[in-house]
């Protein structure tokens, strides 16, 4: 008999949220600390490079533990792994909030990203066990909104809970979803059992190896761009760190009996296309995220909360959009709605190329609807086609190597722009600067007379930021550009998935 075949449909549906609610402040708390990074520096007495890491800890930890989570839940149980985890989350949570220190607040980050990033797979996992037919594509529809909105709200509701509260109730208000998550999932969560047998077999290497490639790559990408990538030693020998591990890891995956992450699920070609449309939207969720606040920021001078309020149009389309999706899924083949979806993102980017210094929440309005319709349409369909075809025995560590790929992507694409912003910024600089020469009739009409020192030396210096002000804008459209591209790209790869047909074979017994 079936271990689901005793609940309601009500009791799954329960259960279900229950765990959607766990993966969405695990996600939410990625970006949370993203518009309030100066406050929480302040309050802790730290640097600009110091309480960076206040989000890169949480981001190497949560992206270490989920392609390992598949394991983890054979091992443990879905259910107590999950309830584990969002305990520890939980009470990482009011760590965080308490803590006395840079040093510490990382520490706690870090710990938190682990417990965290582990509910995520698992989510996706209960889905295709709990629901058939039309309630999975729905229960797809969900995870895939919740996967995309959660990064996209977290600014705007940090800078807003920063503005009219302190940075301490970024982490407080997990309290309260955190604890019930904890109590509710053991309760109605019982669709497989803990098998400690796998431990005299696991691994070991494989997790070993699996640690330092993404932990080194991870590090390696946040902090490169800083460092000025291979001109830094500690970057050069985590980069070599990861090129030695990660060869290690794919031959592991390739050849081992049981691996820890079974890479061999990569010969699906649905599977295999779906793990890179999740890498491209990765691209696109995390470094807009990146961007845009970047730009409010440092080219519009906005506040936490300013800049909140400008992004949060993006969510308000993708909730808009959810009707549309749900109304289209099971009606039009799901292919056709993540080919539009992925040109819609595309469109975004283009939209967005345009900008200038004096953009605004006006101005962000249409390209930021674009892209909140294109994640809600673009997500789900990934989802659905990418693990729906797999049985349920596949599904636990194919769910992580997906979820792996999304923030694998994010992690890549915010690299990437940062490195766009700091070559590309100073390219566009001295390109404009190569014509502000005594001969540009224009600049000479606009200084005043070299014989009043102090008014030409004041007016040369605000020139000069007049011109750095315009290379950065120009910097911020390169970098948007470069993810249209991404997304062109996978637009026209579409074709080459297969349409999804549900698997025959053992259902959630196979757990």
């Amino acid at each position: 008999m079936s271990p689901i075949a005793h609940l309601t449909q009500g009791q799954k549906v329960f259960a279900f949220a229950s765990m959607c609610l766990g993966m969405f402040i695990a996600l939410l708390d990625i970006q949370i600390v993203s518009a309030s990074l100066r406050d929480i520096g302040g309050g802790l007495s730290a640097g600009a490079d110091d309480t960076a890491w206040v989000q890169t800890s949480y981001l190497i930890a949560e992206i270490v533990v989920i392609p390992l989570s598949g394991w983890l839940s054979r091992v443990f149980s879905t259910r107590w792994l999950f309830a584990v985890s969002a305990a520890g989350f939980t009470l990482t949570s009011l760590l965080c909030g308490l803590a006395w220190d840079i040093q510490s607040m990382i520490v706690f980050r870090a710990l938190q990203g682990f417990l965290g990033g582990s509910m995520i797979p698992m989510v996706f996992t209960t889905a295709f066990v709990f629901f058939e037919g039309k309630n999975r594509v729905v229960a797809a529809a969900t995870i895939g909104a919740l996967a995309s909105l959660a990064p996209t709200l977290g600014p705007t509701l940090g800078g807003w809970i920063t503005d009219h509260y302190s940075w301490h109730w970024l982490f407080f208000i997990n309290l309260i979803p955190g604890a019930f998550v904890t109590i509710a999932v053991p309760i109605l969560v019982k669709i497989d059992e803990a098998d400690f047998s796998l431990l005299k077999v696991g691994d070991w290497l494989g997790i070993a190896l699996i640690a330092a490639f993404l932990g080194c790559l991870e590090y390696t990408l946040e902090e490169g761009p800083r460092w000025n990538w291979m001109q830094d030693a500690t970057i050069r020998t985590t980069a070599w760190i990861t090129a030695i591990s990660g060869v290690l890891f794919v031959w592991r995956g390739l050849t081992a009996e049981h691996p820890v992450v079974d890479l061999r699920a990569l010969k699906d070609r649905n599977f295999a296309l779906g793990c890179f449309f999740s890498f491209v939207t990765g691209i696109g969720l995390f470094a807009t995220i990146y961007l845009t606040p970047l730009f409010l920021g440092r080219v519009e001078g906005y506040s936490a909360l300013q800049i909140g309020k400008a992004v949060f149009s993006t969510g308000v389309f993708q909730i808009l959009t959810i009707p549309i999706y749900s109304m289209l899924a099971n009606r039009v083949d799901l292919r056709w709605l993540l080919m539009i979806g992925l040109a819609l993102f595309a469109a975004s980017m283009f939209e967005f190329t345009p900008i200038t210094h004096d953009w605004s929440a006006t101005e962000l309005l249409f390209p930021q609807a674009l892209r909140g319709m294109g994640q809600q349409l673009a997500v789900p369909p990934t989802v659905t086609l990418t693990l729906g075809g797999l049985l349920p025995s596949k599904l636990k560590q194919a769910s992580g190597l997906f979820n792996l790929m999304r923030n694998l992507g994010g992690a890549i694409g915010i690299a990437a722009c940062a490195t766009i912003l700091n070559d590309r910024t100073n390219l566009h600089f001295y390109r404009m600067a190569e014509h502000l020469t005594p001969a540009n009739e224009a600049m000479n009409n606009l200084l005043p007379d070299p014989a009043d020192t102090e008014n030409y030396t004041a007016a040369l210096h605000s020139l000069w930021q007049l011109t750095f002000r315009e290379a950065q804008t120009l910097t911020y459209s390169d970098a948007f550009l470069s993810i249209m591209v991404c997304f062109v790209i996978a637009t026209v790869m579409v074709p080459l998935m297969r349409k999804v047909q549900p698997p025959k074979g053992p259902s959630a017994d196979a757990h």
